[in-house]
């Protein structure tokens, strides 16, 4: 089996960017890439996608070639419009909330910085989202 390949740093750092901005946030490395937590619940986790290793992104579209990916949390009529778009959003199986995104250079940062900022309010307790409400 390959040696699991990582995020590029630039795409981690900015990630942490919008993530740590968030109220009580930390960042963790994950089983693979690295992950952004609210207590003990991940809201944003960034990995690649390669052969060998198991993927929803690759199961949701065929694609072998080595992809970087976010997950993260969507509710409502935001879930239901992302699992219908198409790429560069995927649905993954384990969960009813989870959404994938391909991060690549057509990235739109600031419709990241929404979604992952949203994924918060879902995860996070309602102290913590009022206080971000509040700043």
């Amino acid at each position: 089996m390959s040696q699991r390949i990582e995020p590029a740093p630039a795409v981690i750092r900015r990630l942490a960017r919008i993530a740590l901005a968030l109220p009580e946030v930390h960042q963790e490395q994950a089983w693979t890439g690295v992950r952004w937590r609210i207590r003990a619940r991940t809201f944003a986790h960034v990995m690649v996608s390669q052969e060998g290793y198991e993927s929803a992104y690759r199961d949701a579209t065929g694609q072998a070639a080595p992809t970087t990916v976010l997950t993260f949390h969507a509710t409502g009529e935001e879930l239901l419009a992302l699992t219908n778009s198409g790429l560069p959003f995927y649905k993954p199986t384990w969960s009813p909330t989870v959404m994938g995104m391909v991060l690549d250079e057509n990235t739109d940062w600031t419709e990241v910085g929404e979604l992952v900022t949203d994924s918060y309010r879902s995860r996070a307790p309602q102290r913590l989202v009022r206080l971000l409400d509040e700043s």
